[in-house]
């Protein structure tokens, strides 16, 4: 939900007259139809929401002096007036809450997110650091930010709901002249660092180095650091977008480079400083990881992306090592339908074109994944299939799922073993000894209706 969209007169400098920003009923109908719409329709198909509270703020909600390049809406937006807003959203998605002439009462949100990769400037918030890049500023302002935030939350009764921090993007700046500036990207474990004003010794900042910060420049102070910031430390998750290197690269890489990032194949080094600054200020805990943005670009339209075939395999290889991530809540598929062609966003990373037809065999992998982490059977051992019957979910005694081997083209596919779906998200991890080599699948039929396939992995068998 974009601040900007739902506030009045987002592009004035000031704020209408008598306008009551903590009241949803201050806003305009319009402002909110979109996420009404998304809310009720969410619900009547038994399906939850994560509502991720994020810029860009309304003009006269945002700092003065922001430079020509400023994107409106992210130049010191004020947290006094997101705390606001957040409460008026609060009150609306309550479940108590009946907006005006269109009842019944709005379905409840329990699902939160706040801001969106608070570590880029150019699109989310601003400025990322001063005085030549040595001091972060956009850390400061995101705690100000989350705390305005988790404020308004406990107050409308969404203090026992889920609610996320973070949502970092993975990767950043890290060499050059003055980076990352005003609108540029800082990288995440800088930007977690000073978000827990600590240095990169994970040792408490003290002094002026702390005070520039909006840290605590004393032992003394610290001492009451997790109890000023509850949402540093009370959040149910820290949320990342652990894309792989560009969106191109297969979801194991681990770079020679840029030891800041935070990408799937390296989330041990965002638990590690979060393990250590939470026991530092007296708060131990061991956060939730939450990714909440995963997808690969695709060619086609992407120039230089992973083929689609190629992407597919990337995605359920992803998807594999995020649910053997023990601190890993969720996966996330970003985008489902590629945006128009020409437009204002490239991200190629949908399930489905921009014309609406699905991107075969990618749109299959998101429906019915497979993995299979070894693919050459020796003598006497079977090979591990690991999978999902995502639409099993929503169904109350989903059929099994079967596992389908083509021993040569042309060949009929013929089950090998049959899984019972037990798990509520409708994965499964078994061992299978194929009898030849050949092409694997998945089949899985819905209630009465069609059967449908995962794409097709080759195996091959020794002996």
């Amino acid at each position: 939900m974009r601040w900007s969209t739902v506030a009045p007169a987002a592009t004035s400098l000031r704020a209408p007259a008598g306008f009551n920003a903590g009241n949803p009923g201050d806003y305009a109908a319009t402002g909110w139809a979109p996420y009404d719409a998304i809310v009720r329709g969410a619900a009547a198909r038994h399906m939850g929401v994560l509502m991720d509270l994020t810029g860009p703020a309304p003009a006269w909600a945002t700092g003065r002096g922001a430079p020509r390049a400023a994107i409106p809406g992210v130049w010191m937006p004020s947290a006094a007036s997101f705390q606001r807003f957040v409460r008026a959203v609060g009150v609306r998605y309550s479940g108590r809450y009946t907006p005006p002439g269109a009842g019944p009462p709005l379905p409840r949100v329990s699902f939160w997110s706040i801001w969106n990769e608070p570590n880029l400037g150019e699109a989310n918030l601003a400025p990322q650091a001063a005085q030549n890049s040595q001091i972060e500023s956009s850390p400061r302002m995101y705690r100000a930010l989350l705390a305005g935030a988790w404020s308004s939350l406990q107050a409308t009764g969404h203090g026992r709901d889920t609610i996320l921090i973070g949502e970092l993007a993975p990767y950043g700046q890290f060499t050059g002249t003055n980076v990352p500036g005003d609108f540029g990207e800082m990288v995440p474990l800088r930007f977690v660092r000073a978000l827990y004003c600590v240095d990169a010794s994970l040792h408490p900042l003290r002094g002026s180095a702390a005070a520039v910060r909006g840290c605590p420049p004393t032992a003394t102070a610290s001492n009451r650091f997790a109890r000023d910031n509850p949402a540093l430390f009370e959040a149910s998750g820290f949320a990342i977008h652990p894309y792989a290197s560009g969106e191109v690269a297969a979801p194991n890489l681990v770079l020679p480079i840029g030891a800041d990032f935070v990408y799937l194949s390296t989330l041990t080094r965002l638990e590690h400083v979060l393990d250590t600054v939470t026991q530092l200020y007296g708060a131990p805990r061991r956060f939730s990881l939450y990714s909440t943005e995963y997808g690969y670009k695709t060619d086609p339209p992407a120039p230089d992306a992973p083929s689609w075939a190629l992407a597919a395999g990337y995605l359920n290889w992803a998807e594999y090592i995020s649910w053997r991530t023990p601190r890993l809540r969720s996966w996330d598929q970003y985008l489902l339908i590629d945006p128009v062609s020409g437009g204002p966003s490239q991200f190629d990373t949908g399930l489905e074109t921009d014309a609406g037809v699905p991107k075969q065999p990618v749109f299959d992998a998101w429906r019915l994944p497979l993995f299979l982490p070894r693919t050459h059977q020796t003598s006497g051992h079977g090979l591990e299939v690991w999978g999902c019957a995502r639409p099993a979910h929503y169904v109350s005694h989903p059929a099994p799922v079967r596992i389908e081997l083509q021993a040569g083209a042309g060949a009929a596919f013929k089950t090998i073993a049959s899984v019972a779906i037990t798990n509520p998200d409708g994965y499964f991890d078994t061992v299978v000894r194929f009898p030849s080599a050949g092409q694997v699948r998945l089949s899985w039929s819905y209630p009465g209706g069609e059967t449908i396939h995962s794409r097709l992995v080759p195996v091959t068998v020794a002996g």
